[in-house]
């Protein structure tokens, strides 16, 4: 399977993976016209849609979709139902697509119903990791992310991060914001600045990759523990967790 990735609205990204017979899986399409233009370039052939979540920069793109492929199946939770989703699928649901097996995994926080998609390597994470980051509580609760966090976590470290936004470097500003010292941070921030310099993309990234510079992966580090502990005296990581979600609020 080769894995590409198609720039939607500003920041957004539309993931595909398509086999060599040119079939292929759309993954969270925000939007139609990019898609449309990509499978007509590509001669791509869609065999089916698989969704996250129900927000709009994610899901805006399959009613337009469907009425060009009306026999694609769109795989999305419960919340998506009323975006074009017909068939749900739920946390330890597998789905098969083109030879390849996706495990969904249920991961809320960003919304209530937010899922992934695993399939080895990779990880379509939709708004619940970033690259240095992670989504917006707008539904959920910090606990609610933390718990999502650890489940990723518990995957391979060669899985990519197939995220939906590149929001790569403001991440790590915050992240040198709280550890400006840190060598793992500094190096990737100079590799992510040079990539951006010559507008391409950081993604996808790589749960090793992860583990080191994404301070939401990092809520037992010790360094970072101390610089927490001169503003408050935090020690679960659940609390750190959700301090460090508060702040990236507000940055």
């Amino acid at each position: 399977m080769n894995l590409n990735s198609i720039p939607a609205f500003q920041d957004n990204y539309i993931w595909v993976l398509n086999d060599e017979q040119g079939k292929c899986i759309i993954v969270d399409p925000g939007e139609a016209e990019p898609v449309l233009k990509a499978l007509e370039e590509n001669q791509w052939q869609p065999e089916a849609i698989l969704l996250t979540h129900h927000h709009h920069d994610h899901v805006g793109g399959v009613k337009e979709l469907l009425k060009k492929y009306p026999g694609l199946v769109v795989y999305g939770p419960e919340e998506t139902q009323d975006k074009g989703t017909n068939r749900v699928v739920r946390e330890g649901d597998k789905v098969n697509i083109l030879k390849s097996e996706f495990t969904v995994i249920a991961t809320p926080g960003h919304t209530l119903g937010h899922i992934c998609f695993y399939s080895k390597p990779y990880l379509f994470c939709g708004d619940t990791m970033f690259s240095g980051g992670c989504g917006r509580l707008f539904e959920g609760t910090a606990e609610n992310m933390y718990d999502s966090f650890q489940k990723l976590n518990h995957l391979p470290a060669e899985t990519l991060i197939c995220c939906a936004h590149e929001y790569t470097l403001s991440n790590i500003k915050f992240s040198l914001s709280i550890l400006p010292e840190d060598d793992e941070l500094n190096q990737y921030c100079r590799k992510v600045n040079e990539l951006r310099a010559k507008n391409q993309s950081t993604l996808p990234s790589s749960l090793g990759n992860e583990r080191k510079i994404n301070l939401f992966l990092r809520t037992n580090d010790v360094d970072l523990k101390e610089k927490i502990n001169k503003e408050t005296n935090l020690q679960q990581p659940q609390q750190i967790f959700a301090w460090l979600r508060t702040k990236k609020d507000t940055f």
